[in-house]
């Protein structure tokens, strides 16, 4: 039964979409003692850390079987053909602004980059690399941008602090990225708004007019 019970959480956490969680692990096994489900989830990584095409990581707070990173070369030749999936030099620039300077608005990240971003941006807002997580409390109030889970799994990052430093980002990415993004953010410069129900749609750097009191 130990080993059926292994091989269901190996199974779950390989067709899993997203990393799958200890909660969720939990709820979906929930006939089986928690202390089971824990060992057979041991035994599934253990099992993972010998020599083979793939391993398990701990990813976004949940865990994923992905491929080893010594055969990530041979596995962009593989997808090569599915460039138009890719994101672009601009899509990439503007998304490691967002990422190094969350939460930030619209003319705040055309600022940093030089050019107009607003399609840029909904590119990766439709990608669900980036979302709304409030407006600034400036006048004309635009929305402020942060990435998102999906950003986290595409990157293998558990966390935001796992974001490596601009420079290395850069040479990783082959970008010339902003010097700005190396100056910490001002705690200041974003308020989020979490009671503003506005719709997001395809705002993606418009300002709407708001009346100063």
């Amino acid at each position: 039964m130990a080993d059926d019970l292994k091989a269901l959480v190996e199974a779950l956490i390989f067709a899993s979409p997203e990393p799958l969680t200890r909660k969720t692990l939990y709820k979906l096994l929930d006939s089986e003692p928690q202390e089971d489900v824990e060992a057979a989830l041991e035994a599934v990584r253990e099992h993972y850390k010998k020599p083979g095409g793939l391993h398990l990581v701990m990813v976004a707070g949940g865990f994923q079987i992905v491929t080893r990173p010594e055969y990530h070369e041979w596995i962009r030749r593989l997808f090569h053909e599915r460039s138009t999936q890719r994101l672009s030099v601009q899509a990439l620039e503007t998304l490691a602004v967002i990422a190094y300077k969350q939460p930030v608005t619209a003319p705040e990240i055309s600022e940093i980059r030089g050019v107009n971003t607003a399609g840029v941006i909904g590119t990766l807002v439709d990608r669900r690399l980036v979302k709304v997580v409030g407006r600034k409390r400036v006048i004309g109030r635009p929305f402020m941008y942060a990435t998102t889970q999906e950003f986290l799994n595409r990157f293998g990052l558990s966390g935001l602090e796992e974001l490596p430093k601009v420079e290395d980002m850069a040479k990783a990415l082959g970008l010339d990225l902003p010097h700005e993004l190396s100056k910490p953010t001002d705690p200041e410069q974003g308020i989020a708004l979490p009671n503003d129900t506005s719709p997001v749609g395809s705002e993606t750097g418009s300002v709407e007019e708001e009346q100063v009191h």
